[in-house]
């Protein structure tokens, strides 16, 4: 949950954030606001907690509510829900092949631009070949690297060679030598004396349409 504001309000609570968006996804159903029993039945709460959660949203300048009519409850301007932000995915829960979705109690968000953060930066590129399959990087994936010019031996680098070709490989130390080694057994490794380092793999994206 983020604000609108420069630290004036503190974090809200997981219920709390669940309130808002029963509020939103409410409204955005019906065309009006739950009431304050709506929301405890929801919840599984009493209507007295509600009440509670409800003020302390208030006083973060979060929700505004008439005391004289039962559907009054609205978002202010402040509110900037997490879900509803570029580069941000919910994490619903945990899943192993072939059995049912684990829930989550509290669902988390996966942040693309945080996952991948770096303070050198990160750049993404997309694969063409399949030389590195056997490190499940695919042809049409996008390799998620962090601007490095240096590697350690078994690293995935982006790798400058002299002609000025770009290749992805895994990065090897030989002696006075470089072995950019590839992930599959039909490719030969490439042996250099010297490679320019443009970054180093740090993730890899794939879609499935």
């Amino acid at each position: 949950m983020s604000l609108k504001s420069d630290g004036q309000f503190r974090q809200v609570t997981p219920k709390q954030l669940r309130i808002l968006r029963l509020i939103r996804d409410y409204q955005r159903k019906h065309g009006y606001s739950p009431t304050m029993q709506e929301l405890a039945d929801f919840l599984g709460i009493t209507k007295v907690t509600v009440f509670e959660h409800v003020s302390g949203l208030e006083k973060k300048g979060l929700l505004r509510r008439s005391k004289h009519r039962a559907r009054s409850l609205e978002l202010t301007s402040r509110v900037e829900f997490p879900d509803e932000t570029e580069g941000v995915l919910p994490l619903v829960g945990h899943i192993a092949a072939g059995a049912p979705i684990e829930a989550i109690e509290n669902p988390e968000l996966v942040d693309l631009d945080k996952l991948f953060s770096s303070p050198a930066g990160v750049f993404a590129l997309r694969v063409r070949g399949d030389s590195m399959i056997d490190e499940q990087i695919r042809d049409g994936d996008l390799v998620v690297a962090e601007r490095r010019e240096t590697a350690r031996d078994g690293e995935t680098v982006v790798a400058l060679l002299d002609d000025g070709e770009a290749t992805l490989k895994k990065f090897y130390r030989e002696g006075g030598r470089i072995r950019l080694q590839p992930a599959n057994p039909n490719y030969s490794p490439l042996y250099v004396d010297s490679v320019r380092i443009q970054g180093v793999v740090i993730g890899v994206l794939r879609t499935y349409r």
